[in-house]
């Protein structure tokens, strides 16, 4: 056979096998189609009968154009049947085999919404499905910590009513006494109870202030005007103002070093946040004690520390110290305040892409506040 004639040949060859297989691949197509709603093991069967029903479509359509003996075609067909069998039955095995994969991480998911934990599936599965189940796991695991901060919120929420009505009653009792006496014409001395009532609401309107702050702190709609400044001014400034309570307290405030290192921070913001924590220092500080401030820089942060003398923060006490309502024996001011000024601190500190801690010291305990360093 010369060389012309056998491209031609191999040309035809190729042709009729070629319509053949895609008729082939047609009805694959369709069947396909149809089953795309079921199983994945009769996805799998169908294609591999296609693929082998292709070669085959195309073996019959080389022999009907009789480049093929009777004998020959019924070789390649047996060999083509029974190579279809195996390919379906190993396609049939890979199904069920991804089927009971789908199957065990279909159980282990149904108990992901009771506590959010997640156990990964013994059984062998396929990449794709062992990369699912160790997303699940992650999911579950940030489910389960949302939880938790979900119940302590609450928690927290719950202590707070109850302070609150409590640190309400209080002084709601005293003022109403003293309205009656004076009403009455009964008290010994009215510019005595016009003071105290003065003082208390002034109390009052402070805690309704801190509670309003927190909510829009917690709502998220806490706006602040950044701007740089130095932190020299915003120490120096919260120490003039928190001087005359010092003062009153027989308290020291003290520089312990303040680098003169610029921020982007909200100034009112900022201030109220150093003047809570002066407040908490001067207040737990016990008279001819000292209270500290110091700025420094580390690396990509501004640290802001105050330091007090107050003897220290049970260590069991220290992961709640800027819990909302929360006030532990030593962690807190005294009765005076609502237990809402670190909260609303480490509020507008996070605001800031900052963060709040506390340590303990010889003797007392220390506040630091971390901002990022301006660009």
């Amino acid at each position: 056979m010369t060389e012309p004639l056998l491209l031609r040949d191999l040309g035809l060859i190729a042709f009729y096998a070629a319509v053949g297989a895609a008729l082939a691949g047609l009805l694959g197509a369709l069947a396909l189609r149809a089953v795309r709603r079921r199983s994945v093991a009769v996805s799998l069967a169908v294609l591999t009968a296609v693929a082998v029903g292709a070669m085959l479509a195309g073996t019959l359509a080389v022999a009907q154009a009789m480049f093929l003996s009777g004998h020959d075609l019924a070789v390649v067909t047996m060999v083509g049947a029974v190579g279809a069998l195996t390919a379906t039955a190993t396609a049939l095995l890979l199904g069920r085999w991804v089927i009971g994969g789908h199957r065990a991480l279909e159980r282990a998911a149904g108990g992901l919404g009771e506590d959010g934990s997640f156990a990964a599936p013994a059984t062998p599965m396929p990449a794709e499905l062992a990369s699912l189940a160790r997303a699940l796991a992650g999911a579950g695991q940030r489910l389960a910590a949302s939880r938790e901060r979900e119940r302590a919120l609450e928690a927290s929420r719950r202590e707070l009513v109850a302070w609150i009505s409590h640190d309400l009653r209080t002084p709601l009792a005293g003022l109403r006494a003293m309205a009656e006496a004076l009403e009455d014409g009964i008290a010994d001395d009215p510019d005595r109870y016009h003071r105290q009532i003065r003082a208390e609401v002034e109390r009052l309107s402070g805690m309704v202030g801190d509670l309003f702050e927190l909510s829009r702190i917690q709502a998220g709609s806490l706006s602040l005007s950044p701007s740089r400044m130095s932190v020299y001014d915003l120490i120096s400034d919260a120490i003039v103002a928190s001087d005359p309570l010092a003062r009153e307290l027989g308290v020291k405030l003290a520089d312990a070093g303040v680098d003169p290192v610029p921020v982007e921070v909200d100034g009112r913001e900022m201030s109220r946040v150093l003047a809570n924590l002066l407040v908490n220092a001067i207040r737990r500080t016990p008279p001819d004690g000292t209270v500290a401030v110091a700025a420094r820089r580390e690396r990509d942060s501004v640290v802001l520390s105050v330091t007090d003398q107050c003897g220290g923060i049970p260590p069991e006490d220290l992961p709640r110290v800027f819990d909302t309502g929360w006030r532990g024996e030593h962690a807190r001011t005294p009765p005076s305040g609502a237990g809402l000024g670190l909260a609303i601190v480490r509020g507008i500190v996070e605001a800031h892409a900052g963060r709040a801690e506390v340590h303990n010291i010889p003797g007392g305990c220390r506040f630091d506040i971390r901002l990022p360093v301006p660009a």
